[in-house]
């Protein structure tokens, strides 16, 4: 995969919704959708959106036509514990992405991204993650989702994002952890809302001398479902963020404050056996790492 430039999944779909004329902005005014039980609307692509099942299951797709679709919380958050469960495209689905993330508004922006890498039939599904801080990013890790098909049935991923970590987990099992270092810059400061979309990341997404998506196997189609959210809900100015790391919330709790033992040996064993590329190692060492 070429990181010279990763691309966010957040700035990826304001691209394409100030291309088609829309704008952030305008969230408050598109239809709203109960999601399990929470606010969404269709931010761009809602053509290819489709909610079904009693609000409990949301379906993007994407064709040669147009270039997918996404879903953001009308609510912001300020710290919390945030879950989905996905099903990615199937068959040869090289250089589509089915994103999960938290992420802030501005062009010093926050962000924190599950991206899923689509891939050939014959090689590993691979998921891309990357924090974005002030609005700079280039802090991917990448796994290799070996160990099960991410495709074949619906997986868990959640975020734990409180004030002394942030923890990145796939079925219970970490797979990136940053911690916050005193004096650093940490996505602390921004009030941040819950998106999911499906978009073209050709040809960086590709890991492969492919480097056009093969549309022969469209239209490609990512599933959601049980979403959950344990968070501190914020206004949209963030001005009440500082009461986010209250220890009132029990994510806040000094137990979340690191990996536990059998945590850390899962963690240990993904960085060992799975994953492909990591920032700490291919620059120069940020602050954060190594911790």
């Amino acid at each position: 995969m070429n990181i010279s430039y990763i691309p966010s999944a957040a700035t990826y779909a304001l691209f394409v919704v100030v291309l088609v004329g829309g704008c952030w902005g305008n969230i408050a005014e598109e239809e709203t959708y109960r999601f399990n039980g929470h606010d969404i609307t269709a931010y761009w692509g809602s053509d290819h959106f489709n909610i079904s099942n009693q609000g409990t299951e949301v379906e993007l797709s994407m064709d040669r036509l147009h270039a997918g679709a996404g879903f953001t919380t009308k609510r912001s958050y300020g710290s919390g514990f945030f879950q989905m469960r996905i099903k990615a495209p199937r068959r040869n689905s090289a250089g589509v992405v089915t994103a999960f993330y938290l992420t802030s508004v501005g062009e010093a922006h926050d962000e924190l991204d599950f991206e899923i890498l689509g891939n050939e039939e014959s090689r590993p599904i691979r998921l891309n993650t990357n924090i974005f801080i002030d609005g700079y990013g280039n802090r991917e890790k990448t796994v290799h989702l070996s160990w099960f098909d991410p495709t074949a049935d619906f997986h868990n991923y959640t975020l734990l994002w409180n004030h002394r970590q942030i923890v990145f987990f796939v079925d219970e099992v970490p797979v990136r952890v940053m911690r916050k270092v005193d004096g650093k810059s940490y996505p602390a400061t921004r009030p941040m809302w819950l998106q999911a979309s499906l978009w073209n990341g050709e040809p960086w997404a590709m890991d492969t001398d492919q480097k056009k998506i093969n549309w022969a196997y469209g239209p490609f189609r990512a599933y959601f479902k049980d979403f959950k959210v344990d968070g501190c809900p914020v206004d949209g100015e963030g001005s009440d963020l500082a009461s986010c790391s209250s220890p009132e919330y029990w994510w806040n709790a000094e137990r979340y404050w690191k990996l536990d033992e059998a945590q850390q040996m899962a963690y240990e064993h993904v960085l060992e056996h799975y994953q492909t590329a990591d920032y700490c190692i291919d620059r120069p060492h940020p602050p954060e790492c190594g911790l």
